[in-house]
């Protein structure tokens, strides 16, 4: 018999995923110098020399079996200590390999973590606007999403609101700061604050209710804002981290999962992902790029390409009236549909090739996001239309 959730996930696909299928269309239509695609956060700056070096250096000295073959079910050994080496440094932690599950890319991460810690007719807090592959992974674990709008002025966190979703059946927190859309990074004090309200509510409860701590843009942020380490605030902390956008590498899917060996019962919270990774088809990461992290662990991508990306878009956008969100981190700026409608604003766009992506599936109404992960040229070039598309609602 057919699974009709699974056909659902399948026919109605991504927002951002069918923005990108059209832009691809247009793009062979009109020229790819004409249409403004800013739908995926794909990375446009290349990965950093020590990339290419590690892969060349593992296909010339590396037998078949150790450069194509699997890796144990959590990853290759040598790179999970260099994983735990890593954050030990910045972190001053002493993690452990054994704390480190290697997975393929963010998604395997975050549906491994849940999976790990919920049970069905359980809920799952998110904060709105969220990543919108969040509520596929959620009810694929077989729970509730249960969504929190964040503080409408600023989209930092809205601790109040955050207390009071909280019910029995609450199992888990996804946190996701530097967040996607809005860019926004949440501060020590309000994650402090955040992680206080869920030890009151721990005491009355058997169960825990767990942190999952979504950072894929961690290292992506404007100098001088500090993205503070969940662990170190809440004990009952996971950490789902992916490489696609340090070292822009979102092709090659290759992250991590991270259980604390001093959470409590780390040891079968660790069990429990590696069992999810089982269950979902997720274990042994491909094995070249587990190899690339453990030789490019602490290098990045050239970031000061998305600052000047950022101050050229935001500078127009500003001039023309457009009300937008000062991201911290990411590389998405969170701009105000100049109608209530975000999709028939989008539509409008459409009319001037440009392509950001509807706010109504990050879980609120009204907004757009722009990825400005793109190259300059293209952010250049699109002046002129986002000029227009402002012009066309005052006329």
């Amino acid at each position: 018999m057919l699974n009709e959730r699974m056909y659902h996930y399948g026919a109605e696909r991504s927002v951002i995923r069918e923005i990108f299928a059209y832009a691809c269309e247009r793009k062979a239509a009109l020229g790819a110098e004409r249409v403004f695609d800013f739908s995926l956060g794909n990375p446009h700056v290349p990965a950093p020399p020590a990339v290419r070096a590690s892969i060349e250096r593992s296909l010339a000295t590396l037998s078949p079996a150790a450069l194509h073959g699997y890796s144990p079910a959590g990853g290759l050994p040598e790179v999970r200590a260099a994983v735990a080496a890593s954050l030990n440094k910045r972190y001053h932690m002493a993690y452990q390999p054994d704390d480190v599950f290697m997975t393929v890319g963010a998604a395997a991460s975050l549906s491994c973590a849940l999976n790990a810690v919920v049970t069905p007719a359980e809920e799952v807090i998110v904060v709105a606007p969220f990543f919108p592959e969040y509520r596929v992974w959620i009810e694929q674990a077989g729970v509730r999403m249960v969504v929190v709008p964040a503080q409408a002025e600023d989209f930092t966190l809205n601790l109040d609101a955050l207390a009071s979703a909280i019910s029995p059946r609450t199992a888990a927190v996804i946190i996701n700061s530097p967040n996607n859309p809005t860019g926004v990074v949440y501060t020590r004090e309000q994650l402090s604050q955040l992680a206080d309200i869920l030890r009151a509510a721990n005491n009355q409860r058997q169960e825990p209710i767990y942190f999952i701590s979504d950072e894929p843009y961690r290292d992506l942020v404007s100098p001088g804002v500090e993205v503070p380490w969940l662990p170190e605030l809440y004990e009952h902390t996971m950490v789902c981290y992916s490489y696609s956008k340090v070292l822009s590498l979102a092709g090659e899917r290759v992250g991590w999962v991270l259980v604390p060996g001093t959470m409590p019962r780390s040891a079968e919270i660790q069990a429990a992902v590696a069992g999810a990774a089982r269950a979902l088809g997720f274990v042994c990461a491909p094995v070249l790029f587990q190899r690339v992290v453990m030789d490019c662990v602490d290098e990045a991508a050239d970031m000061t390409a998305y600052e000047r990306n950022r101050a050229t878009l935001a500078e127009a956008l500003r001039s023309h009236g457009y009300h937008f969100v000062e991201p911290e981190g990411a590389f998405y700026l969170w701009v105000q549909a100049l109608e209530s409608d975000a999709t028939a604003f989008c539509n409008r766009a459409r009319n001037f090739e440009l392509l950001p992506v509807p706010s109504d599936s990050f879980g609120i109404s009204g907004w757009v996001r722009i990825s400005y992960c793109v190259s300059l040229d293209c952010i250049q070039a699109s002046l002129p239309a986002w000029k227009a598309l402002a012009e066309s609602y005052r006329s």
